[in-house]
């Protein structure tokens, strides 16, 4: 498409047609989401019955509202919990190794960097598996043979932290690499020239590059592991997460009370995005 050309009305029209239907596509299911967490009715489906708040403040027998809803309750504050310590390992982890691939010369690289990327090619089902797999054998190795009971190797909240982490790295690496690639190599030569140490040229000069980068890894981060539900589902144990229990509810029938937990999660995840752009339209 060349804008300094006329264009047809017929083009036009079909651009703004496909402009229209992509993105009611996109948002359609949200928004009838949204609106269904304000239903007065005991089915997260329509018709409409009347506007209500109680799939968020109810707390009688027959309508419990969110914030008195003990078990998503719990959910939201283990996933919260494992996506804290997944952008945590996944941002440290992976800024090293942007470091690492970024380096000039070193044996194995292309092969090493196949193996890291490997993981998101692997569908999430297939990971949580084989990690599951491997965990257990490790499990019964320990305790047949050194009689040790390791619990880290049985589902529960350790393993989906670290099933999580063994793909979500990857991405925060590719996050950081793309903008250490326009690093320019020369400014840490001049502070090393002018004095400063190895240390002091990362941390000051390096890092501080890096540092949009570094929070936009660690941002994907947190919302990839808050909503994964492909690996966890093979990891999880008596302490389920959000998605899981989502799954759980909507599998054996539930209230809008999920339309209700999707709407707050929508909200909330918009508000971040939006604070997001201010400041990154401030900085620039």
């Amino acid at each position: 498409m060349i804008r300094t050309l006329p264009n047809s009305k017929a083009y036009l029209w079909g651009f703004k047609s496909y402009i229209i239907l992509y993105f009611s596509f996109l948002f359609a299911p949200l928004l009838v989401t949204c609106i269904l967490a304000f239903n007065d009715s005991q089915f997260p489906a329509l018709p409409w019955k009347g506007f209500s708040l109680d799939w968020f403040t109810g707390s009688s027998s027959e309508r419990v509202g969110i914030f008195h809803d003990q078990i998503n309750l719990q959910s939201i504050w283990v996933s919260a919990q494992v996506a804290f310590f997944v952008t945590i390992l996944s941002t440290a982890v992976g800024t090293c190794a942007a470091f690492l691939f970024e380096q000039e010369n070193f044996r194995f690289k292309q092969a090493l960097y196949f193996l890291m990327i490997a993981p998101l090619v692997i569908p999430g089902v297939i990971l949580g598996i084989s990690i599951l797999v491997f965990s257990t054998s490790m499990g019964t190795f320990f305790e047949d043979s050194l009689k040790l009971d390791v619990g880290l190797f049985g589902p529960g909240f350790w393993l989906v932290v670290l099933g999580q982490f063994s793909f979500i790295s990857t991405l925060v690496t590719l996050v950081v690499s793309a903008r250490l690639k326009k690093f320019d190599r020369t400014l840490e030569e001049a502070a090393m020239n002018l004095g400063a140490n190895r240390f002091e040229v990362i941390w000051h000069i390096t890092l501080k590059f890096l540092k949009p980068s570094i929070i936009s890894g660690a941002a994907v981060a947190f919302l990839m592991s808050f909503e994964n539900f492909n690996t966890t589902l093979f990891l999880v144990g008596s302490e389920t997460t959000l998605p899981i229990n989502l799954y759980l509810q909507v599998r054996d029938g539930s209230t809008p009370v999920i339309n209700a937990i999707s709407f707050l999660l929508i909200v909330s995840t918009s508000a971040v995005a939006l604070v997001n752009l201010y400041f990154s339209r401030r900085r620039a």
